[in-house]
Parts: C-alpha cells; structure tokens; sequence
C-alpha cells in the first residue's frame, strides 16, 4: 500500500509544486516568454475599451463617420494581434512541456527499476501505474495553463483595475466590493478540494490495479467462473470513485456560483450608479461603457480563478504522489545500494568479463561450514584467506513489514558453497528457501550478518558489479512483450548474438522454439502467456545460463517440466554447473543428484549439510522430504 495521505494541514500547495523545479529549470526562459507573450496578449484586450471610450466620446458623438471606420479598424486589428499573441504562447509551450513530461516519465520508470524488491512488495502496480500516466499528464497540464494564468489573470485583474479606477474611483469600488468574500472563499476551497483531489486520484490507482490484475488473471477468472464476481467490485470501486468525482463537482459549483456571481452583481450595481451619473452630467458615455467593458473583460480572469485552483491542488497532489516514489530511493535502499543499481534491465545481469577462465576444481578451498573468524589480535599465526564460493555468516532476515515480535524468516544461518560447488537447498513450504535465495542477488537486504562471493561482502559491491557476477531463475518464470530470443539475451552482456542463444536453449531443452512461426524472432506476448508454464520455465532457464556466470541460484527450476524433458535438461545442465557456484533450491530427488553437497532449511536455519545419500540415512526430516510425501512448496 501507499504511504499515508497528506493531509493539506501537512503540506503547502505551494513547496509541493516547487519540487517541480529541477524539471523545469531547463526551459524556464521559453516557459517566462510564453508568460510574457500571454500577459501582452491579455492586456492587448484591455485597449478595446478605451478604443470604444473614444469611438463613443468622439466618432459617435460627433457623427463622424470615418472616425466609426477607423475605431472598427484599430479594434479589427487589437482582436487579431491577441489571437496571434495567444497562438505563439500556445507554441511556445508545447515542446518544452512535452520534453518535461518525457524526462519526468523516464526518471520515475529508472527509479521504478532501482527500487528494492520490498518497495515493490508495497505497492499495488495500479498506484504505481497511475503515478506515470495520470499524474504526469495532470502535472504537464498544470504548467501549460494554470502555472501561467495563474499569473496572467493576477496582472490581467490588477491592470483592469487601476484602469477602472482612473476612468471612475467611486465606480471602481463598487467593482471592488466583491474582493473580500471571493478571496475568503478561494481560501476555503483550496484547503477542502486538495483532500479530495488527493482521495479521487488514489481511487484512480486502486481502480486500476483491479483492471491490470483482472487483465493478466483472466484465466483464473474464467476458469473459476469469477467474472460476476470481479465485475461486481469493478463496479463498487467505480461507484466510490464517481462518489468522489461528484464530490469535487460540488466543490467547483459552489466556488463557481460565487465568483461568477458577486462580480455579476457588482457589475449590475456600477451599472446603475454609472447611468445615474451620465444623466447628471458627471460621467461621460463614453467612459461609462469603457468602463463597463473593462469589467466584462475581466470576467474571464475572475471567473477562471476556480478552476484554476482546482487543476492547481490537483498538479500538487499528483507531484506529491509522484516524489512518493522518487523518495522511495533514499528511504528504501541504502547508498551503497543506490549507487551501483543499473537501469531498465537490472535484473538481467551481464556475465562476469572472463567467466570462463579456469576455476578451481570443485571440493577446492574445502573449508568447513561453520562460519570463518579472523585470527585474534597479537595472535602469530597469519590471517587465514577469505574462502571463495557463496558464504552466508550468521545470515539473519526478517520482512520490512513483519511484525516486530514475529520470528525472523532466516535466522543464523550458516553456509558454505565452494567455489565451483553445486549444493541443492532443501526444506519444507516455509523454510525460507527462496527467500534466501533472494538475498544472493540483493533482492533483499539482510537485517543482519553477511554473505560474501569469493571473501568479497556483497553488501560493499555495486549492484551491476553484483549482478554482473549472479544469475538467476526463478520458479514463477517472467517473460515479456518481446521476442524469444530477446528474452533470453537479457541475461547475457551487450554484444551477445545467435551462438550464446543457441547454446543457451540448448542447455534448457527449448528446441521448441524452432517451431515457432519466426523462430527465435517470435513475440511471445505479454508475460509469454502464449507459451505454457513448462516452456515459460525453460526459456527462464536459458535466460540464466546463457551469460556463463561466475555464480548460479536457480529457485526450482524445472518444477513445470515433465520427467522425460526434466531428465533432458538435468543431462545439459551438469555441463553448465561444472564452471559454475551453484545453489539450487529443489523439491525432487532428480534435482537435488545435481549437486555436489545438499544444504537442508528447517525452521529458518540450516540444521544439515551433506551429500543426497549421507542426510537420507541420518537425517529423518531430508528422508520424509524426499519420500515424495511432501514435494510441493
């Protein structure tokens, strides 16, 4: 879920949109001439009705009527230079705000990319979504238009005024007289609308984190016949949200009824006390109806100030709701962490530069598995090595959002993976096994302890460094709207082509994808829906294997596969864990003889490490898991 709304006591509308300022900062000249053109455009306006003062006072009056030609002319050409002035803010602004919106766009989808896993496990991708579309056209619509007439109002009124006033003062006060209870009302409207413009944009997301989840979950829909079901809380969460869009109707209306109408009514009244005064003689015609059509100017200006407010509470919602998630960085991800994450591919890492040069034989560096302590100081003897491999010491996790008495998912665990070593990790539903697996790669953060890769903490190293070095798949294979083969070189660095594909779907036995109408050129659809689970998993498999990495974690990796093909794969992939540090997390007999050692998790803890045979004969809890009693997650 979000973080806590901001209630408007919280927060100013004002600081918030200022955090816009980094974007704008770069065309911030274009954006000023455009203000500029705008505000000459609108006071270009104000000219008419002295043009009509002296048309009125003198073409008029005296029957002159070259002098009427004339006047029509100067107000034929007052209208035309507006319309141009207003074409040329309009220009001036698109490109730039555009630009704005697009680098905005691509920063919070980087940022979405560097996050920690738990931040993703938060939030509903509908919130996240929302932020990147909604928003950020809510926040370009906001600098096109309010940002500016915002200004171009104030100066516009301001102008209209002293104007007014010069033709008249008494008339001009009576025009004034409406200024205290419009303020005192835009006052109230601002601190009551930003609460529900912030409700009504998070009604958004929700909504459509229900459309995205029904969309890639329309086949559980349909096969449990739920479709009624859905429909029916689709419909509950559109009733809420057009609660709330009536909600802010309301709000507009009534700010509406009361700017449009006390003008009007302040108007009315300078009209009558005007004419009163040009049948004494005191006020000329023409200055009445300069005057008058001064006021019916700025009726726009006034009137607009609503809506205004509207757009600019919702452009401060949104840019809150946008640095949520840019906050989220700092908050969520350490500095180490933050600098070394890499971009939109992240989570693909390239091959470690040299992966293939010669590694110690497996069983070197066999040291033993309880956890490496430093010689003691003043102690003669020299600093034993770092060993090399995967080395999780004292390795303690509990979820963010566990509760904080709960039991850590991991606790003290105590594991060594040689270099070149396979060790299968065991256990029951439960144990942590992929939770630990996680921690390798940093898809999550230890709460305590380390793991080290090759003596090196993994907490110390860049991320890209990290995941140049780890590959990984997982047992829910991901696939995306992409070709077949672009989906398993995302596991391979820059530059990889047909011979690392061909032997990476070699290894997973995806032959299969030569049948495919394009070969390896096939667009599998969006999350390879079109593929079935065990072809999904075999491409994951390739995918992970296909960059030759230094070190291995494969999370139950041939889970979907039949016996025969899984007996095809586990052939192939011996070859592949012979240059490798691998740890595999299995369920099957048939997956744990990959490996040299098996580790078994109970409890959170590793309470036996040994070969597949050793732990049958003298570990009861190893031989009731693979008794095939208990082979599922």
């Amino acid at each position: 879920m979000p973080p806590t709304r901001a209630t408007t006591k919280e927060r100013s509308a004002v600081r918030t949109l200022l955090r816009l300022w980094p974007y704008v900062r770069p065309v911030r000249v274009r954006l000023s001439v455009a203000a500029c053109v705008a505000i000459v455009a609108s006071c270009t306006g104000l000219v008419i009705p002295l043009v009509l003062k002296w048309m009125v006072d003198g073409p008029v009056a005296d029957r002159d009527p070259g002098g009427v030609w004339l006047g029509a002319l100067y107000l034929l050409l007052l209208g035309i230079a507006e319309a141009l002035l207003f074409g040329l803010r309009r220009w001036l602004v698109a490109r730039p705000l555009s630009r704005v919106e697009a680098g905005m766009r691509a920063d919070l989808y980087g940022h979405l990319q560097r996050l920690p896993v738990a931040f993703h496990d938060r939030w509903a991708s509908g919130q996240l979504l929302s932020r990147a579309t909604t928003d950020l056209m809510l926040l370009r619509m906001f600098l096109a238009f309010p940002l500016t007439f915002l200004l171009v109002n104030a100066v516009t009124i301001l102008v209209g005024v002293l104007i007014m006033l010069a033709q008249d003062w008494t008339l001009g006060l009576v025009i004034l007289g409406p200024t205290i209870p419009v303020v005192w009302t835009c006052v109230i409207f601002e601190n009551r609308y930003a609460d529900v413009a912030r409700l009504a944009q998070d009604q958004v997301g929700d909504l459509t984190t229900v459309v995205e989840e029904s969309v890639l979950g329309i086949r559980i829909i349909k096969g449990f016949g739920r479709h009624r079901s859905q429909a029916r809380a689709f419909r509950e969460l559109v009733r809420t949200l057009r609660g709330t869009e009536l909600r802010k109707a309301r709000m507009l209306a009534m700010i509406w009824g009361v700017i449009v109408t006390l003008p009007e009514v302040a108007i009315g009244a300078a009209l009558f006390w005007g004419s009163v005064q040009v049948a004494e003689g005191d006020l000329s015609a023409g200055t009445l109806v300069a005057f008058l059509s001064t006021a019916l100017a700025l009726r726009w200006p006034v009137e607009s100030i609503g809506f205004l407010l509207a757009m600019s509470q919702e452009a401060a919602t949104a840019t809150e709701r946008y640095f949520e998630v840019r906050d989220a960085l700092e908050e969520d991800a350490g500095s180490s962490s933050a600098a070394g994450e890499r971009g939109p591919s992240a989570q693909f890492p390239a091959p470690l530069q040299g992966a293939s040069a010669r590694r110690p034989a497996r069983g070197a560096g066999n040291c033993p598995t309880s956890p490496h302590r430093p010689a003691a100081e003043g102690d003669p003897r020299p600093h034993a090595p770092e060993p090399a491999g995967i080395r999780f010491e004292n390795v303690r996790f509990r979820y963010p959002d566990a509760a904080p008495d709960s039991p850590p998912t991991l606790d003290d665990v105590d594991l060594h993976i040689r270099s070149g070593e396979s060790m299968a990790l065991v256990g029951a539903t439960g144990s942590g096994k992929t939770t630990l697996t996680a921690l390798v790669p940093r898809l999550h953060e230890l709460t305590s302890g380390r793991i080290t890769l090759d003596g090196r903490d993994i907490t110390a190293m860049p991320r890209e460094e990290l995941r140049s070095l780890v590959s990984v798949a997982f047992e829910e294979p991901t696939l995306f709207s992409a070709s077949v083969g672009e989906n398993v070189l995302m596991g391979a660095e820059d530059g990889a082509g047909g011979p690392d594909l061909a032997r990476a779907l070699a290894v997973a036995q995806a032959d299969f994808v030569h049948a495919l109408p394009q070969g390896t050129a096939t667009q599998v659809g969006e999350q390879g829906l079109s593929l079935s689970g065990g072809q999904r998993q075999r491409l994951a498999l390739a995918r992970a294997v296909v960059g030759r990495p230094r070190f291995l974690v494969l999370d139950d990796p041939l889970s979907a596969l039949d016996v025969h093909t899984e007996a095809a794969v586990e052939a192939a992939l011996r070859d592949v864990l012979a240059d490798t540090t691998a740890l595999i997390v299995a369920h099957r007999p048939s997956t744990v003889l990959l490996a040299d050692r098996v580790a078994l998790l109970s409890g959170g803890r590793v309470t036996a490490v040994g070969t597949h045979h050793e732990l049958l004969r003298s570990n009861a809890e190893y031989a009731h898991l693979m008794s095939g009693e208990d082979h599922r997650r």
